[in-house]
Formats: C-alpha cells, sequence, structure tokens
C-alpha cells in the first residue's frame, strides 16, 4: 500500500511538510510513504495519491492541518471518501489520473464533476443530493477536476477507474440509477481523448525523485543501455535527426546539428553542459524536471556525451533551485554507483562522468558563452559568436549545450525511435512540449502537450480557462524576449513557426494568462526593470538602451504625450535589437513591439489618465 506525496518547491511552500509528517505519524507503520515530484497539478498542492488495492486510486488535494484529520479517519480507516467537512475546508479531490492498472468487481466509489466552463460549482448542492438518493454516505464525492473541459457532467467510477463525460444534468437522475443497480453505461459516453500527451513527464509524481531504484523500474537507463550496446554514436545522432527534436531551451534550434557540429570538431576534449539556468519569470519547467525525474535528465545528459565524443558533463543549475541541485547531486552518486558513469560504462568503452555546478541567479548566464564563462569561474558575460560553442567553448575546447527538457526528451527518442516521435507535432515542430501555465488562470499547471496543438485547448480545455467572471485578454509566450498572444488570435498552433510569425516565441515554456483588467504598457514596465537588473552592462546598447526605454515607459504611466514617448520607444527598442552584444538586449525589445501592436490603446489610455504618479 502506497501514498505518493507531491514533494517538489511548489508542494512543499504550499504545506506538504506538514502533510507528509502527519501521513507518517498516523499511517507510517502500514503504508510506504512516497516523496515524489509534481503530477503537474500545481494549483492543488499539497496533495496525495493512494495506491491499494481495497481503496479507490484518486488524489486528494489541497490539503492541510484542518481537513487532513478527516481524510485520515473517513478515508485511511473507514475506506470512505470523506465528510463535508474535508471540503469546507479547502480539500478536493481530483480524478482520472491514476497511476493504477484498473480492476474489475461491483461499484464501490463514484465521483462525479461538472467540466462546463466558466467553471462553477452552483449545480455541486443539487447533484451530491442527488447522489445520496442512490448511494450510501462516503461512496459518493464531488470531484475539482478530472484534468478536461467542455464537456458537461463527468463521472469516473472504482474500482475500475473509469471515466465517462458528456451527460447533461437532466440525465444524471437515470444515470445514478442504473450505476447503482451495478449496470454498465453507454460506450458511447467513456471518455478516452486524452489531451496531454506525457512522453518526457511520464514519470513525473510516479516515482521517488531520489530513488534509482524506481527509476530503474519504470525504463531509467534503458537507452543508455540500448545505445552502448547496439548503436554507434552516429546513430544515436541519426534518431535524433530523424525525431526532428529542436532545443527546447527557446531558440529552437535543431538538437541533431548542434552534436554533428560538436562530433565532427577535431580538437580534444570535448564537453557537454546542462543549462539549467531556468531564469523567465513564471516559468518551472527545468526545475520541476529536475526535481521530479533528475535520472532521465541525467541519462540524457551521458547519451550527448555518448554522441558527441565527450568524456566530461556538467550540470549548470540556479542556486536558486536547492532541490533540484540536491536530486540531481543524488542522482550523479546514485548513477556512478550503478556503474553508469565512470570509467568503462557497461563495458562500452565509454567514459564519462558529470559534475554539478551552481550559477550566482544572473539571468544572462542563460545565453551559452555567459554560461561558460561562469563555469570557468569568470564573471558571466557574454562573447561574440562566431566562434560558437561547438567550435570553442568550455576552456577552449568543443562544447555541446542543451537545454534540461531538451535532454530529459533524449531517452524517450532512443527507445520509441525518433521516427515515432516526428510523428507528433506539426510542420517543423515536432514532438511534445512542457508548458507551465500561469498567471490569471484557473488551473496552474505543468502540461505536455503534442506541439502544434491550438493555444486555446491548452488554457481552456485543460487549464480550465479563467476563473468565473473574467475575460482573457492576452497570453504571454516566451518570458522577457516573447509576446503578447491575443485574444482574438488563440487559435493559434503551438509551434516555433506560428509564434515568430505573430511576433512573439514559445520559448522554454512559460505561459503567463492575463485577464481584461492588465494594462500591457503597465505590464512592460516589470519586463523593463527586470531586464535592466539582469543586463551584464557590458554592451552599450543593452545597458543604456534598457534603463532609457524604463525611463520613458515611467514617463509614459505618468500622463506624458502618448504618441511623442512611442516614437522614441520605438527608435531606442530597434537601435538594441539590432546593435546588442546577446540575446538578452536583442529580443528584450520582443514584447514592445508586440504590445505595441496588438495593444495600441493600453498606451493611449495611460496619457489620457493624466496621472501624476507611477503605479
Amino acid at each position: 500500500m502506497k501514498i505518493r506525496l507531491n514533494f517538489d518547491s511548489n508542494a512543499i511552500a504550499a504545506g506538504a511538510a506538514y502533510v507528509g509528517e502527519a501521513l507518517q505519524r498516523e499511517l507510517g507503520k502500514t503504508w510506504q510513504i512516497i516523496k515524489v515530484g509534481t503530477n503537474g497539478l500545481s494549483y492543488a498542492d499539497p496533495q496525495i495519491e493512494v495506491e491499494a488495492e481495497h481503496l479507490p486510486a484518486v488524489i486528494f488535494g489541497k490539503l492541510n492541518a484542518h481537513n487532513i484529520a478527516y481524510l485520515l479517519e473517513d478515508f485511511f480507516q473507514h475506506g470512505l471518501f470523506p465528510r463535508e467537512e474535508f471540503f469546507r475546508s479547502g480539500g478536493c479531490i481530483l480524478g482520472g489520473r491514476t497511476f493504477m492498472k484498473k480492476r474489475g468487481g461491483a461499484i464501490t466509489h463514484i465521483l462525479v464533476s461538472d467540466t462546463s466552463l466558466p467553471l462553477q460549482d452552483k449545480n455541486r448542492a443539487y447533484v451530491l443530493s442527488l447522489l445520496s438518493r442512490f448511494f450510501s454516505p462516503g461512496q459518493y464525492a464531488w470531484a475539482l477536476d478530472f484534468g478536461f473541459y467542455n464537456r458537461g457532467f463527468a463521472i469516473e467510477i472504482f474500482p475500475q477507474s473509469e471515466v465517462y463525460a458528456g451527460f447533461s444534468i437532466e440525465e444524471l437522475p437515470e444515470l445514478f440509477g442504473l450505476l447503482s443497480q451495478g449496470q454498465g453505461l453507454a460506450i458511447h459516453k467513456r471518455f478516452s481523448e486524452p489531451l496531454q500527451l506525457r512522453l518526457v513527464s511520464k514519470n513525473c509524481g510516479r516515482m521517488s525523485a531520489e530513488s534509482i531504484e524506481e527509476a530503474l523500474q519504470l525504463g531509467g537507463y534503458d537507452a543508455l543501455q540500448t545505445s552502448l550496446k547496439k548503436l554507434s554514436p552516429e546513430a544515436v545522432i541519426s534518431e535524433v535527426e530523424k525525431s526532428g527534436l529542436r532545443g527546447r531551451g527557446g531558440a529552437g534550434y535543431p538538437t541533431a546539428l548542434k552534436w554533428k557540429l560538436t562530433r565532427q570538431e577535431k580538437n580534444f576534449p570535448k564537453y557537454v553542459i546542462c543549462n539549467a539556468d531556468e531564469g523567465d519569470p513564471g516559468a518551472f519547467m527545468d526545475r520541476s524536471l529536475l526535481e521530479s525525474d533528475p535520472h532521465r535528465v541525467l541519462e540524457g545528459l551521458i547519451l550527448a556525451g555518448y554522441a558527441i565524443g565527450a568524456e566530461q558533463g556538467y550540470f549548470y543549475i540556479r542556486a536558486e533551485y536547492p532541490l533540484a541541485t540536491q536530486r540531481i547531486r543524488r542522482a550523479v552518486e546514485e548513477a556512478r554507483q550503478y556503474g553508469f558513469l565512470g570509467k568503462n560504462i557497461l563495458g562500452s568503452g565509454f567514459s564519462f562522468d558529470v559534475k554539478v555546478r551552481l550559477g550566482a541567479g544572473a539571468y544572462v548566464c542563460g545565453e551559452e558563452t555567459a554560461l561558460i564563462a561562469s563555469l570557468e569561474g569568470k564573471r558571466g558575460s557574454p562573447v561574440p559568436r562566431p566562434p560558437y560553442p561547438s567550435q570553442r567553448g568550455l576552456y577552449g575546447k568543443p562544447t555541446c549545450i542543451n537545454n534540461v527538457e531538451t535532454l530529459a526528451t533524449i531517452p524517450e527518442i532512443i527507445l520509441r525511435g525518433g521516427d515515432y516521435f516526428s510523428t507528433i507535432g506539426k510542420g517543423k515542430s515536432l514532438g511534445t512540449k512542457i508548458f507551465a501555465v500561469s498567471g490569471q488562470i484557473a488551473k496552474t499547471q505543468l502540461v505536455e502537450v503534442p506541439m502544434g496543438m491550438p493555444l486555446k485547448i491548452l488554457i481552456y480545455d485543460i487549464c480550465g480557462g479563467l476563473p468565473a467572471g473574467k475575460q482573457l485578454k492576452a497570453v504571454q509566450t516566451g518570458g522577457p524576449s516573447g509576446g503578447f498572444v491575443p485574444a482574438s488570435l488563440l487559435d493559434i498552433p503551438l509551434t516555433y513557426e506560428d509564434f515568430l510569425a505573430i511576433g512573439s516565441i514559445i520559448g522554454s515554456g512559460g505561459l503567463i494568462v492575463l485577464d481584461e483588467s492588465v494594462n500591457l504598457a503597465e505590464f512592460m514596465l516589470f519586463y523593463l526593470n527586470f531586464n535592466v537588473d539582469e543586463s551584464c552592462g557590458k554592451c552599450a546598447p543593452c545597458r543604456i538602451g534598457g534603463f532609457q526605454l524604463r525611463h520613458l515607459y515611467q514617463e509614459l504611466l505618468a500622463g506624458a504625450d502618448a504618441e511623442r514617448q512611442i516614437a522614441k520607444i520605438k527608435r531606442i527598442a530597434y537601435a538594441m535589437k539590432l546593435a546588442s552584444l546577446c540575446g538578452l538586449g536583442k529580443a528584450a525589445c520582443n514584447p514592445i513591439f508586440s504590445s505595441l501592436h496588438f495593444f495600441p490603446e493600453d498606451y493611449k489610455l495611460w496619457a489620457k489618465k493624466n496621472i501624476s504618479t507611477v503605479p
């Protein structure tokens, strides 16, 4: 009997440590309590998933000091869904995401949820009273989220763990009557349309992030063993090339091409670096992978080293990620003990080892040449390219740099084949992509979807849209280097090309949802403050231009003439874009151009207000 306790940074901040202590104190002698990473449902932390033959496999969320007692007594002692006080004190139940195998037998429990949008609980009392006519107390409960929306009323029955959707409120009395009599449901109501496709994050929330044994049980290092026994380095690169994988760190550069360029260099030694210096506001994809499935990322790094001919790898992690750092260090030690790192790995003749290095929190060190300088103990500032790191990188030697998600994708490509991976996605944007969705959204989540999916489906059908009564204005993508997708373009496919066409980028995958209360000119001041603070100051266009832009926005928001201010803003922004040394300065103006293009009225609004202070 197992209890999986979400124990990543998000969950810990929400109070997971207290929940874990309570569970250990009350159930530790009879239950195995496993601390796992995130299952993606960040809005419901702290949460647990239960795995036992005699209990329904559900996720309990939003646990706290008040409701955990009801859960311990009702569910764990008596096998019943917790009483109403559990829900009144903030607790919730999430369904439709079990990792357990489906079981047969008579229906013992039932969950019901209204998946209509905007998400409302106005029918909750009626549905629960209806359920009370057919089922005993503790057999039924209201589910907060099944992971999909716009499908009418949905139910999940246990122990079958089957989900059905598409019911109207008028159909519920007859439906509950059938279920109470043990009768089956119409097969056309069976919900079998997963909106997410979890390939890279499939083990997140399933396994202890601090156990290589559990990683091995779920296929960890299978791709490495397959490659060392059956594939040459060139064959590994070939599979990655077939997959069409592009760098998931923002630029979207073809991964196989980067590996080829590094491998063909004759200068030795060579190095491979995992760029885990995630710094975009609203982005937590890489941190979540490192905290939830560090062995997958490490395996990808080893495979990259094998492919390019490197014997030394580095994790460059921002020091603000202490839990991710702790778990990747543990993963490195465990991998070394199991023979996946070190000399002559698995008798293949390939030797490779890994070191972990911490960044000091400089956003600019996400840029490759600045990252290399920081690794060498120098000031983290970019240098002109060419030469590129693949030619002259760390210590002047050929170096390949990939981000966390890119490397975490490699084992899946090797095991499934590049051809399989290339069937997912659209155009030149292939495979799946992980997104961190936050801001003014009903369900803050970490999701993994096929590239090419319309942004609208991601926002509304997976993340529940905006809170009731709120209207979407824009989705900010790509962090400080990205742009804005207005509500009118929400059908845009999630591809590199489509986003570039409207002046934005997918970036590393952070999506910030903004409602109509947000003024984009004011929002831009936040990003300008960020860019000015994070500029390394090495080149004048970025150092001086960013400061001037911030001053112009402050004047604009204080009531200066909008037309004149916008003309000055555009002139300086173009100069920064053309003349800055690295991507930070060149792309810092992307959100400016995007907001001016799609939301010019937000700039004119401040002139009309004629306010005298800057908010």
